[in-house]
């Protein structure tokens, strides 16, 4: 029986020291005919263990509803690392962050009236440990000292920056020893003391996350976790990108730097990411520290194998440093290379926006919540009361971002990472509000927070009352008429002589969402700095494939340009 431990100053592998080096894959984040590309790319790099989060909502979006296959198939995708010859490091939360929608938490649970959020509350932790036995059904057989390639199991996620609950983390122990895990439990937090002293356990190992000044961040978790082995099972060698900002890059000769200083130590190592993947469909959380900044759809996070899944500059460099310490395979995959060029016209579809729902109508506007609405927009309809010339709209709050029509016509836009939430508005029988919930925040305070129309809106100061809402599927979405102004169906074919990665250039169009083949691109934006979507080659196919785009604003022009590359935005200068 293979048994990997903690000893004194090394994990140790059937009792011989052994280093970790692993790199991050998130499969939630990653087409599935595209795990064992990316596995097999990772391993070139002399990688000896992947390490993934498990995303409770992408497997329980709805209370009752577990998944476990395809994109969910956790079970295939470390069986897929093993088959590499590789160890696997699972980190089930329950909250993750990892810039994705309310930090991984399903919505129905974060909405639940007087539920306490990461903490020893009864209602949190009988949900938490059923999702807990339900993962734990699929890792504890997976483990090294069963014959399977799962090495260690993290405790929560970076508690120590958020609580410091500690019935709640042993209550998670419990369950996680109860459901048969017996491979070393760890812990993880930035190295700053309050942090690493809040968010652990004396039974748990602790490991710390920072991407610089590995040498300092070593000495103070050791400080914290005196004996054993030191592990940085986050090492940040990239960043995210959010709507209205750069491209955010970090230099691969500094970043190898760090990670030499880290293995020359002796220390283990987890790369943050090794590949990002794509915030497909509306996946991408948000931050909110003062201002609300939605992620964007890319989660390239200037990896050393980029969202296309190939090498980069930083690959080498990291692959050169690993070289040092450890045996790497002597294959290296091939650069990325051009993907098709080509355009294809758009029909312009016209106008599209579904008809308000036949519902009782409510004093205040319901939440997506409230609605149980998963998907981004929901529209909002009320009767205007009569007064003549113009009238201020004030609302208390707007999530995320609204379009404000009177009578059909548009007449402006409100946006909470602008903190707008009024505008002047003509005299008119009906006022209709199209919100989108722009991504859930991932982190602190406001996980779980409702989406919508919060609050009152008043106009000239008189409350408005009798709203309906109509959650909007778009699925079923249709143009209605032809033309490409304004809120704009457009569709369009093209052909292909076989399955192929593209980039889809988003440059020409507003904001909105794109579909190829009905497979969910996600969501673009003029708003920098992303400005193209991966198209994963096994969601085109041989012969005839279909674009749709759902424009929310107007798009310049009705053409849909594939282009030869990715391009994420402008970086700092």
């Amino acid at each position: 029986m293979t048994t990997f431990t903690i000893g004194e100053t090394d994990f140790l592998l059937d009792g011989r020291p052994h280093q970790v080096i692993s790199g991050t894959l998130h499969y939630f984040r990653i087409h599935p005919e595209h795990w064992a590309d990316r596995i097999r790319t990772a391993k070139a790099m002399g990688l000896n263990t992947i390490e993934t989060y498990v995303a409770w909502n992408a497997h329980e979006p709805v209370k009752g509803e577990w998944d476990a296959t395809g994109w969910n198939d956790l079970g295939r995708f470390l069986d897929l690392i093993a088959a590499e010859g590789l160890h696997a490091i699972v980190r089930p939360g329950p909250y993750i962050c990892a810039e994705w929608h309310n930090g991984g938490l399903p919505v129905w649970l974060t909405s639940t009236p007087g539920i306490g959020i990461r903490r020893s509350e009864p209602q949190f932790v009988e949900a938490v440990t059923q999702y807990l036995r339900r993962v734990y059904e699929i890792v504890a057989p997976r483990q090294i000292d069963r014959g399977g390639n799962v090495v260690l199991v993290q405790i929560e996620n970076e508690y120590g920056a958020y609580g410091s609950d500690k019935e709640y983390l042993h209550e998670l122990v419990r369950v996680t020893k109860e459901a048969g895990i017996t491979v070393p439990l760890t812990t993880v937090d930035q190295p700053m003391p309050w942090m690493l002293e809040a968010g652990s356990l004396p039974e748990l190992h602790l490991t710390g996350s920072f991407g610089s000044r590995s040498e300092e961040r070593l000495a103070t978790l050791r400080e914290h976790q005196t004996t054993g082995p030191l592990m940085c099972s986050e090492f940040w060698d990239g960043w995210f990108d959010w709507w209205g900002s750069i491209h955010h890059t970090t230099d691969p000769a500094a970043s190898a730097h760090d990670l030499d200083v880290l293995l020359a130590a002796g220390a283990s190592v987890n790369i943050y990411m090794v590949h990002g993947g794509t915030n497909f469909g509306t996946t991408n959380g948000a931050n909110d520290k003062g201002r609300f900044d939605p992620i964007v759809t890319s989660y390239d996070y200037d990896a050393p194998i980029d969202e296309s899944g190939h090498p980069t500059a930083k690959f080498h460099a990291f692959r050169e440093v690993i070289a040092k310490y450890a045996p790497v395979p002597d294959l290296v995959p091939a650069p990325r290379p051009e993907a098709p060029v080509f355009e294809v016209a758009l029909s312009g579809e016209g106008e599209w926006m579904p008809a308000s729902a036949d519902a009782a109508p409510t004093d205040s506007p319901a939440t997506f919540e409230q609605l149980g609405h998963l998907g981004p927009l929901v529209r909002y309809d009320v009767d205007l009361p009569s007064f003549t010339g113009v009238a201020a709209l004030v609302f208390d709050e707007v999530r995320d971002l609204a379009w404000v029509h009177v009578d059909g016509v548009a007449v402006g836009r409100l946006s909470r990472a602008l903190r707008e939430r009024a505008l002047m508005i003509p005299a008119g029988a009906r006022l209709t509000v199209l919100v989108e919930d722009q991504g859930r925040v991932n982190y602190a305070d406001r996980l779980g927070e409702a989406k919508g129309l919060i609050g009152a809106v008043t106009v000239n100061g008189a409350p408005l009352t009798g709203w309906t809402a109509t959650p909007i599927d778009l699925d079923t979405v249709e143009g209605s008429g032809t033309g490409t102004a304004g809120r704009a169906f457009l569709r369009g074919a093209f052909d292909l002589e076989a399955p192929a990665d593209l980039f889809l250039d988003t440059t020409s169009w507003g904001k909105g969402f794109a579909f190829v083949n009905g497979f969910f691109l996600g969501r673009y934006w003029n708003n920098v700095p992303q400005n193209t979507l991966y198209v994963p080659g096994p969601a085109t196919r041989t012969g005839a494939n279909e674009i749709v785009v759902l424009e929310l604003e107007h798009a310049i022009e009705a053409v849909a340009r594939f282009v030869a590359a990715p391009s994420l935005g402008q970086l700092e200068e």
